[in-house]
């Protein structure tokens, strides 16, 4: 299993952003994927869920109206369209998944890709 984020940047507050996390060596179509973010000093916090077949999502509080979780299963690629975009959403965000291996679950992370949102 391979999770690659791409997408990430510097950006003005108010601007846009749009993520990207491609998926290897698992039956994307068949889970749920998440974006995560970590922020300097502070703990990893989810951002969004969407699932399987991109039917629902669902949103932390803080980002709730300004991001948006899509999927592509066809590419096995999750996106997280970022708007509105604050100083405080600067941190190194994340995709994963919780997949069946075997006769147990493991979560998979990918490497981050930083976003600084910034004047």
């Amino acid at each position: 299993v391979q999770l690659v984020e791409s997408g990430g940047g510097l950006v003005q507050p108010g601007g846009s952003l749009r993520l990207s996390c491609a998926a290897f060596g698992f039956a994307f179509s068949s889970y749920n994927m998440h974006w995560y973010r970590q922020a300097p000093g502070k703990e990893r916090e989810m951002v969004g869920t969407i699932s399987m077949a991109g039917s629902s999502t669902n949103y932390a509080n803080s980002v709730k109206g300004r991001f948006t979780i899509s999927r592509d299963n066809a590419k096995n690629t999750v996106y997280l369209q970022m708007s509105s975009l604050k100083l405080e959403d600067t941190a190194i965000y994340y995709c994963s998944a919780t997949v069946r291996d075997g006769g147990s679950w493991s979560t998979y992370w990918g490497q981050g890709t930083q976003v600084t949102v910034s004047s």
